[in-house]
């Protein structure tokens, strides 16, 4: 199955509404239906409370205030949600925390649920979140201190008000925050389909759960699509809600200052100085932008603030980094992975906002989980350091080579060589009105349980791709770090986009996703500015998107890289004319035959972070 490896778990969550994350990063979640939080009445409701903005639109909010054990409402910190999936979804989450001494918020982003106003994502938030902190500082239950919870959407939007420094701010705590647009509503400008699904979620003021989580609806439309190649503007239309929210981001096709807006400056970060707790996870289909926002602040800030941000890399999914699980598409993480996140939670908020005690958890400022060898699941474990930046430093670098040029397939595959080689080039082809590879590979019969050992598509790479080895590893040997490719390429249109996937093949044949990239060549120097190929011209295209991996690899375990165009129902298609992308259609369609380079002028090699068995 063709398939990203950053979306391994997105894809189970297909089969459950409120964890329906499609086939590509969604930019929020609700939570998990299968969560079971401590019931409780040790809390008043306060119901259909209207927060004025600046504009003076109202949002709307639903307030859950702690009690004394003499029935009194005690002055507490705040803690708020601002939401677009309805306040409702989150009762369970706000009862745990006001039973804990804290009011909590749910907040209806402007234009959603009960609130006011037009909803238009990521673009409202930064004021909006700046004037619900203020107004609730400002409110008889609140002690001056206002925080933050929650993920993917609600974890872009702690960062959003976060850059406009509201004063009663204390400390954020972002969870596999969505970073507009490097990994949604595009993913590296690549368009994806799970934009209509998302914005149909999203539609009207109302929840459209049941529908948003028909995976079968879903698939069946994006393959009907696929097959007809209509061009991707219409996609709204084909599905059956026009929508004004998609029309508006496809005139964006690039990161600009329509974007720049939602997301903090430079001199922004530099300025951010309160405690932090980022989260994310290895499967987590935002690790993007939850690890941009991350480098981004540590990058900017003081030495003072750096100090007080603090990094947890599980193995999760991307509703697991809020209800963690030990598994998700058939890779095992074991049971210490099951971290209690709402427990560590209110652990934080004590120790930020009541001088309680540090979070025992948090032993230095980078937690991060090694998956173990195998997919037992047994013995993986957390590991600390004080520096990302020294944890993913030094990896390995191995070349791209093959006999005769010779790399279509995984039993005729070139190699990973320590070695450069002096000359060589393979090719492979890529037609995009040749449908079999969605309708066979991403059609109705994919397997959400075991996506992530899945190697169908792998198996199936014949003139299409390209397919290199390691030799096998002489012992058990930690892959910690961020995988990094290197390809010189040449190509006889102006235009197509390329995916590279690696996988851990292990002795007895098992492969597990790892890791995975998408470039659109067009934009292989900046994601600002397109740059066209001209035929024959050996370009350079980096894949470097900093997405980390932790796992142990199997002694004899070899490791596979695959190189292709991408040819998805998840993904907008390129046709390769070099025009614009999302109103091509079948008359466009330019059939391209690719070139990767690895002689001694152009090395073509992947950055391997293997570490010394310890």
């Amino acid at each position: 199955m063709q398939m990203k490896i950053r979306m391994l778990g997105l894809a189970l969550c297909l089969v459950v509404a409120t964890q329906n994350f499609g086939q590509t990063p969604p930019p929020a979640a609700s939570p998990s239906p299968k969560e079971s939080l401590p019931a409780t009445t040790d809390y008043d409701l306060r119901w259909g409370v209207k927060i004025p903005m600046r504009d003076k639109v109202e949002l709307n909010a639903t307030l859950y205030l702690p009690k004394t054990p003499d029935g009194s409402a005690p002055k507490c910190p705040v803690i708020f949600t601002l939401t677009p999936y309805i306040s409702d979804s989150y009762h369970a989450r706000a009862a745990y925390f006001a039973s804990r001494g804290y009011v909590f918020a749910l907040v209806d982003v402007r234009g959603r649920g009960n609130s006011a106003g037009d909803f238009e994502p990521f673009a409202q938030e930064p004021r909006d979140g700046h004037d619900v902190v203020e107004w609730l500082a400002q409110q008889p239950f609140c002690d001056g201190k206002v925080t933050m919870w929650g993920g993917s959407y609600a974890g872009f939007d702690q960062w959003a008000t976060a850059k406009e420094f509201p004063p009663h701010l204390a400390t954020i705590v972002p969870v596999a925050s969505a970073h507009p647009p490097l990994d949604y509503p595009s993913f590296n400008n690549v368009g994806e389909t799970y934009d209509v699904q998302w914005f149909t979620f999203t539609s009207g003021r109302a929840g459209q759960a049941n529908l948003f989580g028909d995976s079968k609806f879903w698939r069946t439309k994006y393959l009907d699509a696929y097959k007809k190649h209509i061009a991707f503007k219409t996609l709204d239309t084909f599905v059956g809600n026009p929508s004004v929210n998609f029309q508006r981001i496809l005139k964006h096709p690039t990161a600009d200052a329509y974007y720049d807006a939602m997301v903090p400056k430079r001199e922004q970060f530099q300025k951010i100085a309160m405690p932090i707790l980022s989260i994310t996870g290895q499967y987590d289909g935002d690790e993007l932008g939850a690890l941009t926002f991350y480098r981004d602040h540590i990058a900017n800030a003081s030495p003072e603030a750096r100090a007080k941000h603090f990094l947890i890399i599980g193995p999760w999914d991307h509703p697991g980094t809020r209800t963690p699980t030990d598994e998700v598409a058939g890779v095992k993480f074991g049971p210490g992975a099951l971290v209690d996140l709402n427990n560590l939670h209110r652990q934080w908020y004590d120790w930020t906002l009541k001088s309680g005690p540090k979070p025992e958890f948090l032993k230095d400022r980078v937690a991060y989980y090694v998956l173990a060898a195998g997919n037992s699941g047994a013995n993986g474990e957390w590991k600390y350091t004080d520096s990302f930046e020294t944890l993913t430093a030094n990896p390995r670098t191995f070349y791209l080579d093959a006999k005769n040029g010779d790399a279509n397939g995984v039993f005729r595959s070139g190699m990973l060589s320590a070695t450069q080689p002096k000359d060589g080039a393979d090719k492979f082809v890529y037609d995009p009105l040749d449908t079999r590879r969605g309708e066979n590979t991403e059609g109705l019969e994919t397997n959400e349980k075991t996506a992530g050992l899945d190697q169908r598509y792998a198996l199936s790479v014949g003139e299409d791709g390209l397919v290199y080895h390691t030799d096998p590893l002489p012992d058990e040997t930690p892959l910690v770090g961020c995988p990094a490719v290197t390809l010189w390429v040449s190509l006889d249109t102006p235009d197509t986009d390329l995916t590279v996937d690696l996988y851990e093949i292990q002795p007895d044949g098992t492969s597990i996703g790892l890791w995975s990239d998408i470039r659109r060549l067009r934009y292989r120097e900046s994601l600002r500015q397109e740059k066209l190929v001209k035929p024959g011209e050996i370009v350079k295209c980096d894949f470097a998107p900093g997405l980390f991996v932790a796992r142990r690899l199997m002694k004899g375990s070899r490791l596979r890289l695959v190189v292709s165009c991408s040819n998805s129902i998840a993904w907008q298609k390129n046709y390769n004319s070099g025009g614009a992308v999302a109103d091509e259609t079948a008359k466009d369609a330019r059939t391209a035959h690719v070139q990767i380079y690895h002689d001694a002028t152009h090395a073509s090699t992947i950055q391997l972070p293997l570490r010394e068995t310890k």
